[in-house]
C-alpha cells in the first residue's frame, strides 16, 4: 500500500472537484482564496488558460509550465507564480505533488459527497 503524502488533517478536508484522471486534491476554503493539496497518479496535459493569481509549492515530481510564453520545469522544492490573467499551460508528470494557492475563492468547488 502506497503511503499517503498528506496527513489526516488534510485528508479530512473536502476533496476538490477537479476533472483530471488520477488526481487526488483536498480543498481548504477561505472567504477570499483557496489552497489545494494535490497528488497526481497520471500524466496530465494542462491546456492554455488564465484565471486569478496562483502560487505553487512543489512537494515532489515534475511539472513543465509555460507562463506568458516562457517555459520552465519545476521540481521538489521549487515555487512557481502565475500573475492574474496570465496565459499558462503545462504538463504534469505522474508522481507530481504540490500545494497550490489560488487568489480566488471560487476557483474550484468541493466534490459532492
Amino acid at each position: 500500500m502506497k503511503k499517503k503524502l498528506f496527513p489526516l488533517p488534510i485528508q479530512n478536508l473536502p476533496k476538490a472537484d477537479i476533472p483530471f484522471e488520477g488526481l487526488t486534491a483536498y480543498l481548504s476554503q477561505s472567504e477570499n482564496h483557496q489552497i489545494i493539496f494535490m497528488e497526481f497518479e497520471n500524466d496530465v496535459k494542462l491546456p492554455e488558460h488564465k484565471h486569478d493569481s496562483q502560487v505553487g509549492f512543489v512537494l515532489g515530481g515534475r511539472i513543465d509550465m509555460t507562463i506568458n510564453g516562457e517555459k520552465n520545469t519545476y521540481e521538489k522544492g521549487d515555487i512557481y507564480y502565475i500573475p492574474k490573467d496570465t496565459l499558462h499551460s503545462g504538463f504534469i508528470y505522474a508522481g507530481y505533488a504540490d500545494i497550490t494557492f489560488f487568489d480566488q475563492a471560487e476557483r474550484y468547488k468541493a466534490k459532492a459527497k
